[in-house]
């Protein structure tokens, strides 16, 4: 079941499968009518605290990677996105961060890969 990440402002794939926006707030510039995407899953995203605690700082990546870790052992999205992933197969997790090395989807798809 492979689970892909990307950011929204990359084009859409016929590869991506079905495609999941994992971000709390909607990505800058992107018009709901093309950005193809068949879910928000605005749950599974960082609390807005964590968020901003974070933001973007990649000196609290480590601290950020394990808070936003517990976030998801205790978060019910997390099984609501573990079933989309069996039902559809390919998943494309869609974010909009700029920086693809420090991100929440990172962190996401590690998680799901420990718990599958």
């Amino acid at each position: 079941m492979p689970v892909k990440i990307k950011r929204i402002y990359e084009p859409y794939s016929k590869d991506d499968g079905y495609r999941i926006l994992i971000d709390r707030l909607w990505p800058r510039g992107i018009k709901k009518e093309g950005a193809h995407i068949d879910k928000w899953l605005k749950e599974i995203a960082p609390s807005t605290e964590l968020r901003k605690e974070f933001n973007h700082m990649v000196d609290k990546w480590d601290k950020f990677k394990i808070a936003y870790h517990t976030e998801l052992k205790n978060s019910p999205a997390v099984s609501e996105l573990l079933d989309d992933i069996k039902k559809y197969g390919t998943v494309t997790l869609l974010f909009a961060a700029k920086d693809e090395h420090h991100n929440h989807a990172l962190v996401l798809q590690q998680f799901i890969i420990e718990i599958s």
